[in-house]
């Protein structure tokens, strides 16, 4: 069986002021009747759950204060959760609801054991819906995204398809709403800082995340080799067309060798939140794209942020793009210290002598971007 993740945006199953939009789900729930007889299992990752708690509780648009949030996101999960179960279940289809927060994934043992649960539901024949806490998780949300979390879950249950459903139906050079030269780009094999540039901030005035929030989640599904597709999802029978090999919205192809990205890899670059930033120079960025090697101090010309060994780190180049993620070998002040000096150096030098003996991040802790 093939296992399709679908993420849908909270402008796509809900309306401001109106809750849950039923038409859609219903058709949804019949999408996915089609593909468990196409033999694909099938994973929602839901947005939605404040979209469609704030009509419920008397509130005209989203509140901003914390505990209505809260308290939105509260009755909205039953709302949703009511909506999803009623409608499969008139397909012959059970859902489940699994809550996550990144605390359920920063652990390596929580990420092992969420992958056995939702792998098992899917042999099951459930439709697992999947969505952020947003009750008790107060990062998420203000700054999380169930675009990094689609990411997360296709890659727990190595996935064939990640597909995100929008309120728009790709990937442009730039925002179509404002700008009518913008050009629809079909497909991408590489997300570089100029396909990065063309992702916009969120139009919606129901979701949080954006355009780049999703690319940034196509790219390190691209590494971890699952291909991903952005889509409208206004678009009829998307999924069972994306399933039959059909050209439908953005398609994001792996690398035609992808990484041997070990489930560490995965849940380092998606498990945890980043705590700090490194900036290399060109001869270190080199030597991690293309030589595999680990990072050393000497090849660091920044250090961003206060972090503690173990915590996780993006790698920035020299013009800022990130091309790697992964857990310092030392704290922010060992590094700031340390940054540009030769291994013979630091060993010569009685507060730094440690990191003359390993790196700063060594490459079985890191993973490099495609």
């Amino acid at each position: 069986m093939k296992t399709m993740v679908v993420k849908i945006g909270s402008s796509t199953i809900a309306r401001p002021g109106a809750g849950v939009r039923r038409p859609f789900l219903a058709d949804l729930a019949r999408q996915a009747a089609e593909l468990r007889d196409m033999g694909w299992g099938l994973v929602v990752v839901s947005s939605g759950a404040i979209a469609c708690g704030a009509p419920a509780l008397g509130f005209e648009r989203r509140p901003t204060d914390m505990p209505s949030l809260q308290a939105c996101a509260s009755v909205g999960q039953c709302e949703l959760s009511a909506a999803y179960d009623e409608e499969f279940r008139r397909r012959g289809l059970i859902t489940s609801l699994v809550l996550l927060t990144r605390s359920d994934t920063a652990s390596r043992s929580s990420y092992l054991h969420a992958r056995d649960a939702l792998e098992r539901l899917i042999e099951l024949g459930v439709v697992p819906v999947v969505n952020e806490n947003d009750t008790v998780a107060v990062d998420e949300i203000r700054f999380g995204d169930n675009d990094t979390l689609a990411a997360l879950v296709s890659c727990l249950v190595s996935a064939d398809l990640c597909v995100t459903l929008s309120d728009i139906d790709g990937l442009y050079t730039a925002n179509p709403s404002v700008d009518p030269t913008a050009r629809f780009i079909p497909e991408v094999d590489r997300i570089d800082a100029e396909i990065l540039a063309a992702g916009g901030d969120s139009s919606s005035s129901v979701g949080t995340g954006g355009m780049i929030t999703k690319l940034r989640a196509s790219r390190i599904l691209m590494t971890a080799g699952i291909p991903s597709v952005i889509a409208s999802g206004e678009a009829p029978d998307v999924l069972v067309s994306l399933a039959r090999g059909e050209a439908v919205g953005t398609r994001f192809l792996p690398a035609r060798e992808p990484a041997d990205i070990t489930p560490r890899k995965l849940w380092i670059a998606l498990g945890d939140a980043v705590h700090g930033a490194l900036t290399i120079d060109a001869g270190a960025a080199r030597a991690l794209v293309e030589g595999g090697s680990s990072l050393l101090p000497v090849g660091i010309t920044a250090v961003e942020g206060s972090f503690r060994a173990g915590d996780v780190l993006d790698v920035h180049d020299e013009s800022g793009f990130t091309i790697a993620r992964g857990i310092a070998e030392a704290d922010s002040d060992e590094l700031e210290l340390a940054r540009g000096r030769r291994q013979e150096e630091l060993a010569g030098n009685h507060l730094l002598r440690a990191l003359s003996e390993r790196p700063a991040i060594h490459r079985d802790n890191m993973i490099v971007f495609a």
